[in-house]
């Protein structure tokens, strides 16, 4: 993936580093690829950033296929620390997180592995083994806010929904035939069939099955 590949829009790269030549260093690798950087000199001028968005805005963000390179040992707050938050908030799916690590860091990072992190990367690192990884968290990236879209999309459609669609909705995902779904409602089977067309409509689906799995991803 490179900085024009996604119809999310421009992939970035975050990079939270305490040395500056480190910061500049893969800044520049970065633009090399073609992969849009922004370095955060610790983990507090990080969550900062974050913590400026409105509840909303964060609630949706990244939009964009993004990752963050989180150095493990930093002054003040630590890259561990801050993952942590991101776990907190939900954030580690549509931002995968790589850390960078030195030799003696090496099992903390492997802990936040197995706590979600996407992977780490030993000091010194290959710059081509580093940009595959980076390039592989955005792609993970970009499906997940993929994901993330597809279930506000079935979120807004049903709130499009009626009271009784969404009541005949829930009767035809249990597999009720009309007949029976006209009983408890005490409706007719034709208006059973007019609510079930539109809430089929309505949530782009063509059939009860198909309805359901949406229901289930969602």
């Amino acid at each position: 993936m490179n900085a024009t590949a996604s119809p999310l829009g421009l992939p970035i790269v975050y990079l939270v580093d305490d040395e500056d030549v480190v910061r500049d260093a893969l800044g520049w690798l970065l633009r090399s690829r073609r992969l849009l950087c922004e370095g955060f000199a610790s983990a507090e001028a990080f969550e900062a950033m974050l913590d400026a968005k409105p509840p909303a805005a964060l609630a949706e963000w990244p939009r964009s296929p993004s990752c963050l390179l989180l150095d493990v040992r930093m002054p003040g707050m630590s890259g561990l620390s801050l993952f942590e938050r991101l776990v907190e908030r939900g954030l580690i799916a549509a931002l995968p997180v790589i850390f960078l690590t030195g030799h003696g860091d090496v099992p903390t990072a492997v802990a936040a592995v197995k706590r979600g992190a996407f992977d780490f990367v030993e000091k010194p690192f290959s710059d081509n083994t580093l940009v595959d990884r980076i390039e592989q968290a955005l792609a993970l990236s970009e499906a997940a806010i993929h994901a993330r879209l597809g279930r506000e999309g079935v979120r807004r459609r049903l709130g499009e929904l009626t009271e009784r669609e969404r009541e005949v909705m829930r009767l035809v995902v249990e597999g009720r035939p009309n007949k029976l779904i006209a009983d408890e409602l005490d409706i007719s089977v034709r208006t059973v069939e007019v609510h079930r067309a539109r809430v089929f409509e309505k949530m782009d689906v063509r059939s009860a099955v198909e309805l359901a799995n949406l229901l289930r991803e969602a």
